[in-house]
């Protein structure tokens, strides 16, 4: 069983940036894509950004339209972290934000659809 801890939220200016963490421990991390998601007030989950597998020698990315070009992830092997580089925020961008495991076995994609394991999420609020 996995475990995932978010960090690195918190209250932030309009335009400004912020980095979220997602520190992964447990058996057989490399098997799993990992991919982080928001919830905002309301019944909607957004699969924000996914990263393929540690073990894949590939890097594929997925982002969400509402976060192109604005938000970058990218994940440490030797840290077992992935992180959510987050620019230019907007107020809309409020949300909390979880990280997610999803069992991918040896293939190379990744899922901005759900996870298996989830982290306690970590709040980022946009206001000025």
């Amino acid at each position: 069983q996995l475990q995932l801890v978010e960090s690195g939220g918190g209250l932030v200016q309009p335009g400004g940036s912020l980095r979220l963490s997602c520190a992964v421990s447990g058996p057989s991390f490399e098997y799993y894509s990992i991919g982080w998601f928001r919830h905002a007030p309301g019944p909607e989950r957004e699969g924000v950004s996914c990263i393929s597998r540690s073990g894949s020698s590939a890097i594929y990315v997925d982002y969400a339209d509402s976060v192109k070009g604005r938000f970058t992830i990218s994940r440490d092997n030797p840290k077992s972290t992935v992180y959510l580089h987050m620019n230019r925020l907007l107020p809309e961008d409020t949300a909390v934000y979880y990280c997610a495991a999803f069992f991918v076995g040896s293939g190379s994609e990744c899922s901005r659809s759900g996870g298996d394991y989830w982290g306690q999420g970590t709040q980022v609020t946009v206001s000025s």
